[in-house]
């Protein structure tokens, strides 16, 4: 009888506890639906939401619309293509090669795909995996060339044969991280030419078949039908566009995906099935650039803190469609979110849901400074005057400008933002998690300027003149420029007292006079070349991520 009964209670108890957590768990859920509630509005596309706990899944939500032609709904099983969160899974491509022993790290990438230039040094596969090779950034590249982003179709070749025509990279190869998309593309060439294989059929055989990941797979042909497909949208004023990605390239992006699967991908970094723990410690570990810095990006994931709490994640962006695929290690939590709306910010989101099941662990919430506490010391006005105007480093083509307004110092970026004046010349713009730091050295002459900002790079700058050409001198630009690197012309005339760009499939733009020889547009800071007789011959490009692009005048 007493055991019976001991044997009745314990199970009373272990239901009682099972009942408890069930019901926790259908709070939070209650609480994550409650985030997404902007687009329970009928009509409108939305997210699909995933939160996983080690194996298993706490939360798998759909809101809003996956096709608005035929009023179909979002579910978890909603296939969506999630862009750049592709990156991840091209790097455990390249490591399994690795672990197979078909290449190295340190290979140079030209030993697989050697119509790359030559230039001058060697470019590694780790190097295109850390964004530290310092070639340009493909999507770039396609723009300067009349590519028209989602709507000329873009295939692998039509990268490969715009990279194979570059004559300089961005910077030396290992110097300095800037994100570029060819670098990915380019291991999905390595990955296919090293296992003898397709990209696709690669990853599938090895990463995707193992973990269950039914509906996950590299689209490398756009006209291929894809069941429950989520289609990508914009806004078009009160209504939607359609808005959807139309390329056959893959690496740096093109990965369909469902929350539902990735929930086993989350699943492999604890319990692995693909790759072991070597591939997934690889996966996890920093770039270093040649001065022996680290740099929070790994192998197509970057290492972050969140509320202090240590994270590794990538978001991704195409067309009309965004994602952001976000874990906590140290918590075994992850959270996936896949929307198909250009103006959503499923990071934002991510760390919303985040704070829904992990609020015990996580630091507290910033908060920005109150009106009082941003006003800082007093400076006389004078001194503040003093320092606007505008600033700019040639080397990197970066420019600052400031501008003093109500009695206070103001960043134009291109709002006026205002500044935090610590003493000293010493200024902070905040707002951020981890404000900008602005130092000026009045003594010097012209005045320096020192910014610092939050991931630690530093910018050194000069104060300059503002370029006031007249239209006379602005016709000595006027003139047709071409560059080897890539086909179509870019001609410069002057209409209504400004110089106008106008190059194939992209409007007229109007450039704006930075300093002497110097113009900032649409494409980035262009700045003319003369010869020793004063003459222009040419002028060198830096927009984004293309640096240094050289064009010649006709």
């Amino acid at each position: 009888m007493f055991r019976t009964t001991a044997l009745a209670l314990t199970l009373g108890a272990t239901v009682a506890l099972g009942t408890a957590s069930m019901r926790a768990q259908a709070s939070q859920s209650a609480l994550v639906d409650e985030i997404f509630k902007e687009f329970s509005t009928p009509g409108s596309p939305g997210c699909t939401a995933g939160a996983y706990q080690g194996a298993r899944v706490v939360h798998r939500g759909a809101y809003g619309m996956a096709n608005l032609d035929h009023d179909v709904r979002l579910s978890p099983s909603s296939v969506f293509h999630v862009a750049s969160v592709s990156k991840q899974f091209t790097a455990a491509a390249i490591l399994l090669l690795a672990a197979d022993g078909k290449l190295s790290l340190d290979d140079e990438v030209r030993k697989f795909i050697p119509e790359l230039p030559d230039f001058g040094q060697r470019i590694t596969i780790r190097q295109l995996a850390h964004h530290t090779s310092g070639i340009r950034d493909q999507w770039d590249l396609l723009g300067l060339a009349g590519w028209r982003y989602s709507r000329d179709l873009i295939t692998d070749d039509d990268v490969l044969q715009l990279l194979t025509r570059q004559k300089e990279l961005n910077f030396p190869a290992g110097d300095r991280h800037l994100y570029s998309n060819s670098g990915y593309t380019l291991l999905a060439v390595v990955v296919s030419r090293a296992s003898g294989k397709t990209f696709r059929e690669f990853t599938t055989e090895r990463i995707f078949k193992p973990l269950g990941m039914a509906s996950t797979f590299f689209r490398n042909n756009f006209n291929e039908v894809v069941k429950n497909q989520a289609y990508g949208y914009a806004r078009s004023g009160p209504d939607f566009r359609l808005s959807v990605t139309n390329f056959d390239t893959a690496g740096a992006t093109s990965l369909m995906t469902t929350i539902d699967d990735l929930a086993k991908w989350h699943a492999n970094f604890d319990t692995p099935v693909v790759g072991g723990q070597p591939m997934l410690a690889a996966l996890l570990t920093r770039g270093v650039l040649n001065d022996k810095r680290p740099i929070d990006y790994a192998f197509g994931i970057s290492h972050g803190t969140y509320r202090g709490v240590p994270t590794v994640s990538h978001g991704g962006a195409d067309a009309g469609y965004r994602s952001a695929y976000v874990r906590f290690p140290a918590q075994k939590f992850g959270v996936a979110v896949l929307c198909n709306l250009a103006s959503t910010n499923p990071m934002q989101f991510a760390q919303r849901v985040a704070d829904v099941y992990l609020g015990g662990v996580l630091g507290p919430v910033p908060v920005p400074p109150r009106p009082d506490e941003a006003t800082g010391v007093q400076v006389p006005a004078a001194e503040l005057q003093a320092v606007a105007g505008l600033y700019w480093n040639a080397t990197e083509a970066i420019q600052r400008r400031f501008e003093f307004r109500d009695g206070k110092l103001h960043a134009v970026a291109p709002g006026l933002i205002a500044m935090k004046p610590l003493g000293g010349g010493r200024f902070e713009i905040t707002g951020a998690a981890s404000p900008v730091k602005v130092a000026f050295d009045s003594a010097a002459r012209p005045i320096r300027l020192t910014v610092t900002l939050p991931n630690g790079t530093v910018e050194h700058l000069e104060r300059h003149e503002p370029y006031a050409p007249t239209a006379a001198a602005l016709g000595e630009f006027a003139g047709t420029y071409r560059s080897e690197e890539i086909d179509p012309a870019y001609r410069f005339i002057v209409r209504e007292g400004a110089l106008r760009l106008e190059r194939l499939k992209a409007p007229p733009a109007t450039l704006a006079p930075l300093v002497a020889d110097t113009f900032t547009g649409p494409i980035g800071v262009i700045r003319f070349t003369r010869d020793a007789a004063g003459v222009v011959t040419g002028f060198v490009l830096d927009g984004g991520r293309i640096k240094r692009m050289k064009f010649v005048r006709e």
